[in-house]
């Protein structure tokens, strides 16, 4: 059976340990050198990222996050073990947790190192679609020649790269379609590297719960378990034809994966349709300075993240949410697209103005969204506001040398509110 030794690449037959090094991480598969869809997931990327530029906090459980009312961004294998999850409120996390250590993310700092992973991928395949800052499909189909190792050795090399030369692991799941690459990413977190291959495919999935597909949140998983489907094997017992009927759209696509089948092709164009920062105060609050300088702070992320990936968004949203839980969201579309925090902070501001009375509120969130690569806008200013083009360009000034000095060498007073 094909067999990879992922210290140091040495491909062999079937062995325990690897008979050049004699190390135990071997991988070993019939389709090992035959299959070239992956998916590669940083582990605890934001939390990793944390525990490299702070080697104090290496053995510590960390959470990424806000306040006490805020929700967990991410947490490291050390938290998760305590119960701690995504998108969990930093309450329940604590209470989980007690011992953990809570840091503030640093978006700049993750997008710095995003990047970087991203040349590497693309230094082995052009067909890259990244699903996030830290995790994006490849396809590998036909890079063998060029480097002369199959797909599998390629993507051990990466994941060793990115830790020798980043500190960041990443786990890696190996298959003949992207929506069983993704589920194989998960199967061995962290520094994981699983593979199902297409004669295993159904066997596999047979047992396994609906909710391993991407995309069936709580309220599909609700629906599906009351039509009585709670494994792929309870799917394939229906109709294409009744699934589609109950479920729509989605009933003809749960028809496909129950049998293993994703035609999409590795995308390495998929649009990004939005882009978003949201905070949860500690206390609620209507203090129109407090949350100007919240918007300020999210609008910087927002825009740092489309300057990364060299977009700009004609439609900006402001989300807030009252104590009562209820969602209140504002919108408005510029005559022409925009990244430039500024304009995306002006905007905004004039979004919360009238809202102002519905608080207090104890969530805000921006987002920028309806994204083109179309930049030109942002250079040429805007006719209904003749210093805009000067404080774009003010703002590229002062990006440069936060580029060079850090965050902290440039900021504007309203951040300090």
């Amino acid at each position: 059976m094909p067999s990879l030794c992922r210290d140091c690449q040495f491909t062999f037959d079937t062995g325990a340990r690897c008979p050049k090094c004699r190390s135990p991480r071997v991988i070993s598969h019939p389709e090992l050198f035959d299959l070239s869809i992956a998916h590669m997931d940083c582990d605890a990327f934001y939390a990793s990222v944390e525990k490299r530029d702070n080697p104090e906090l290496r053995d510590k459980p960390v959470i990424i996050g806000g306040g006490r009312r805020g929700v967990v961004s991410t947490a490291c294998y050390v938290a998760r073990v305590k119960g701690v999850r995504s998108a969990m409120p930093m309450f329940k996390a604590l209470e989980l947790c007690p011992d953990a250590v809570v840091v503030r993310g640093r978006m700049d700092v993750y997008v710095d190192v995003s990047r970087k992973i991203r040349t590497m991928m693309e230094e082995l395949t052009p067909s890259i679609q990244p699903l996030s800052l830290d995790e994006a499909f490849l396809d590998l189909s036909g890079t063998e020649r060029l480097h002369g190792a199959p797909p599998a050795v390629l993507l051990n090399r990466l994941v060793g790269r990115m830790e020798s030369e980043l500190g960041i692991s990443g786990s890696i799941g190996l298959s003949h379609n992207k929506f069983l690459a993704k589920v194989a990413s998960d199967l061995e977190k962290p520094r994981g590297f699983s593979i199902i291959g297409a004669a295993e495919t159904a066997g596999f999935l047979h047992d396994k719960p609906v909710r391993l597909i991407w995309g069936v949140g709580n309220s599909t998983q609700a629906a599906l378990e009351k039509a009585g489907i709670r494994t792929f094997t309870d799917l394939l017992r229906w109709d294409r034809n009744d699934l589609t009927a109950r479920f729509g759209s989605m009933g003809l696509r749960l028809y496909h994966l129950a049998r293993g089948e994703d035609h999409r092709s590795v995308n390495a164009r998929e649009p990004i349709k939005s882009i978003s920062h949201e905070t949860t105060f500690h206390e609620d609050t209507a203090d129109p300075d407090l949350l100007d300088g919240h918007i300020w702070r999210l609008v910087e992320k927002v825009s740092d993240r489309a300057k990364a990936r060299e977009l700009a968004g004609r439609v900006v949203t402001l989300k807030l949410k009252k104590s009562n839980h209820k969602s209140l969201t504002r919108r408005t579309s510029l005559t022409d697209p925009t990244q430039i925090a500024d304009r995306i902070y002006r905007t905004a501001s004039d979004l919360l103005r009238p809202a102002l009375a519905e608080g207090p509120f104890r969530l805000i969130g921006v987002g920028l969204s309806d994204l083109t690569s179309d930049l030109d806008a942002d250079r040429t200013g805007d006719l209904l506001d003749p210093n805009a083009g000067r404080r774009a360009e003010a703002e590229r000034a002062a990006d440069k040398i936060r580029d060079r000095f850090g965050n902290e060498a440039i900021m504007k007073g309203r951040a300090l509110r």
